[in-house]
């Protein structure tokens, strides 16, 4: 039986300024206080509480935790139209929300999607002091990393298809989800609940498909080329676990080759869901590396 999780802050609701669309509101846990400020992204289909236990641990050794569910996800607003969902509107969600909370340079960790838009902020914005990179590494590495990555990343080209894992994903309770993303958890662990449980809401499952629709092409799936990317110049932190079913460990090994200060760490015995699946061990990391 997985540990409950611990107490969070109520969560507020934030208009990011300069949303596209306008009006944009998005759902954050925020932990308040004056200690360096560390913003926290989950991937699909998730929502800030997949960091609950980091949230704690961080806040506890004195950091102000900020943690939005992300747009499409969770209790934020699930704007309509594909268009909605590309990189730099994501980028500009979190950057506005840190605005809104009075936030300047912040320290930064991201999973899944979470961690591909913190890449890109990271590349984007010089307010990032320091990027933790979980299960996903650099743009460059993943696109480029071979044959074996392509083929775990199968159900990125599947998403594509509007309508097709609309139809696919809830039938029979979601058997198909529990059995692929989820072989991992014990039968006690509240994470999977979750996720069923935010994507049967009305228009979640598509609004959480966007961000594929949005930022995979699937005319440049396979390169023919390298990705030509400037390097990342703040200090790296890049995790993986060795039972993630979705990505490779080279693919965050090699994202070494595109930044200037990388350390690398291998979480033994966990899926994919790295905060979730092994809570201690992310919070140990993420503090150590934000000393």
């Amino acid at each position: 039986m997985a540990s409950p999780d611990p107490a969070l802050p109520e969560p507020q609701r934030i208009t990011v300024p300069g949303a596209t669309p306008p009006g944009t509101t998005l759902s954050v846990l925020d932990s308040g206080g004056s200690g360096p400020p560390v913003v926290l992204l989950h991937g699909w289909p998730d929502r800030a509480t997949l960091w609950a236990h980091q949230i704690a641990a961080l806040a506890a050794a004195g950091h102000r935790v900020i943690a939005p569910d992300l747009r499409g996800f969770g209790d934020s607003d699930r704007p309509e139209g594909v268009e909605n969902y590309r990189i730099g509107a994501l980028a500009a969600d979190v950057l506005g929300v840190a605005d809104a909370l009075g936030v300047g340079d912040f320290a930064l960790a991201g999973h899944d999607w979470g961690s591909s838009l913190g890449w890109a902020i990271t590349l984007r914005s010089p307010r990032v002091t320091r990027y933790a990179a979980f299960s996903v590494g650099h743009p460059a590495a993943f696109v480029s990393d071979g044959l074996i990555q392509k083929a775990k990343s199968w159900y990125m080209l599947w998403f594509q298809f509007p309508g097709v894992a609309e139809e696919v994903l809830p039938a029979d309770d979601w058997a198909f989800l529990r059995t692929w993303a989820h072989v991992s958890f014990d039968d006690g662990h509240p994470l999977p609940g979750q996720q069923i449980a935010d994507l049967s809401r009305p228009g979640a499952l598509t609004a959480s498909l966007n961000w594929y629709r949005a930022n995979i092409d699937p005319a440049t799936f396979v390169p023919t080329g390298p990705l030509q990317m400037p390097p990342v110049r703040v200090p790296v932190l890049g995790v993986w676990s060795d039972r993630d079913m979705a990505l490779t460990e080279s693919q965050m090994r090699r994202s070494a080759e595109f930044a200037e200060d990388f350390r690398y760490e291998r979480v033994a015995g966990a899926g994919h869901w790295i905060p979730a699946e092994a809570p201690e061990r992310t919070s140990e990391l993420l503090l150590d590396f934000l000393r």
